[in-house]
């Protein structure tokens, strides 16, 4: 190696660590600069998970619970999942104690704070990891603390976190009113591009919550970053979200797994990053899919038995998918191609398996995709791929420029 590229590759190196170094959470940022002087006296609620940590992965709710703060952190709420994690999806979650607080589930026989919960509480504070898609309960357990804040008249302080696919990602369907539910709530597409508190803000103005709201904003974080970019830790939000690169595959796979037509690696130990079955030729697969030349990925043939769930135990054949350009990617293109090439390649498979849902699999199909235009297009068309990547185009396309007055500049200018 010569010394002129030994010299370049160095200085990379440290402009990538210095650049790491910069990234600085939100609940780095309340502390350190001084925010949480602002709540000296008050009662504070903290909602928060195991994903709540700073950027020395010291748990939020143990910052909050330190000696000598200038508030009293009063109740703890914690989201789907619970407070630490373990809880399985949809899986009820019981009250419980840290440390002589109460810990209030959002996720058991309620999934709003109600009066009891929120008896003399001053300021309630967020601080949850996103995965940057729609239908994910955490971003609508944050809409409806806003709400039930506004009708109190209480304070909602939100710590901003990155989103895991970064700010350039804007991909999917939109949200029609009747498909608005727990896991989609708020019309955005089902990849948004935005970080959670940039969201909490679009909360506020396009659905006129009246929320008294503030949002302690990231230090050096870039909208081009996904989440390996920061040099951040990650904590995962859910079991099935091990990797900080598993929502770009969460997005590109998860409501294929809905039909249950083939295994999508979860009870692998690739979750979301495969797609196989047993009747699946991964050769014929992958070049059907690597054909349509979709941007930042390719498909390789790939061979796996899952160790539970669907396939189980079963030799499965299907792609690996690779992400070669996380910027350029956009995971629900990937999805629909994944949908078309199957239902084109395999129709009798596909048509048996579609028509073997239940109405209540079919319902939460069309609350996860934002509408029944997916489930249309899936049940009537030869060649679904492409007029699937066009649904909510024009609509997508309007977001993008509303959504604007809601980015925060600072993310936009590294």
């Amino acid at each position: 190696m010569n010394k002129a590229r030994l010299l370049f590759l160095c200085i990379s190196m440290i402009c990538a660590c210095i650049s790491h170094a910069q990234i600085r959470l939100g609940v780095d940022c309340f502390f350190d600069e001084g925010h949480d002087v602002s709540l000296k006296g008050k009662r504070v609620g903290l909602v928060t998970n195991h994903t709540g940590v700073n950027g020395k992965l010291v748990l939020t709710s143990d910052l909050f619970l330190e000696k000598d703060r200038p508030f009293t952190l009063s109740a703890l709420f914690s989201p789907e999942h619970g407070l630490s994690g373990s809880s399985y999806a949809f899986e009820k979650v019981k009250h419980g104690k840290l440390k002589g607080v109460p810990v209030y589930s959002l996720h058991g026989e309620t999934r709003r704070p109600n009066d009891k919960m929120l008896k003399g509480i001053h300021t309630l504070v967020y601080d949850i990891q996103g995965i940057g898609t729609r239908p994910y309960t955490y971003a609508t357990t944050l809409f409806y603390i806003m709400e039930e804040a506004a009708k109190r008249k209480i304070e909602v302080i939100v710590l901003d976190r990155p989103n895991p696919m970064g700010g350039m990602v804007v991909d999917g369907p939109m949200l029609e009113a009747e498909w608005r539910s727990f896991i989609g709530y708020v019309n955005v597409p089902y990849c948004h591009g935005m970080t959670i508190g940039e969201l909490a803000h679009l909360f506020n103005e396009e659905y006129n919550l009246k929320c008294k709201l503030k949002v302690i904003p990231m230090k050096g974080w870039s909208r081009k970053m996904d989440f390996k970019d920061t040099g951040l830790k990650w904590i995962p939000p859910s079991p099935h979200i091990p990797e900080s690169d598993t929502p770009f595959f969460c997005a590109s796979t998860g409501m294929l797994g809905e039909i249950e037509l083939v295994n999508i690696g979860v009870g692998y130990t690739l979750p979301f990053k495969v797609v196989g079955a047993s009747w699946i030729d991964a050769d014929e697969f992958a070049s059907a899919l690597n054909k349509q030349k979709l941007p930042g990925v390719h498909f390789t043939p790939f061979h796996y038995k899952p160790f539970y769930g669907s396939y189980k135990g079963v030799d499965c054949h299907g792609v690996l998918i690779v992400i070669d350009n996380p910027m350029a990617y956009r995971p629900m293109k990937v999805q629909f191609a994944l949908l078309g090439i199957l239902k084109s390649l395999y129709p009798k498979k596909f048509k048996k398996s579609f028509s073997a849902m239940s109405e209540s699999k079919k319902k939460l199909f069309c609350k996860a995709s934002g509408g029944c235009s997916v489930w249309n297009i899936l049940e009537t068309e030869r060649f679904a791929t492409w007029k699937l990547i066009e649904v909510d185009k024009i609509a997508r396309e309007s977001f993008l420029i509303k959504r604007e007055k809601y980015l925060r500049p600072e993310y936009s200018k590294h």
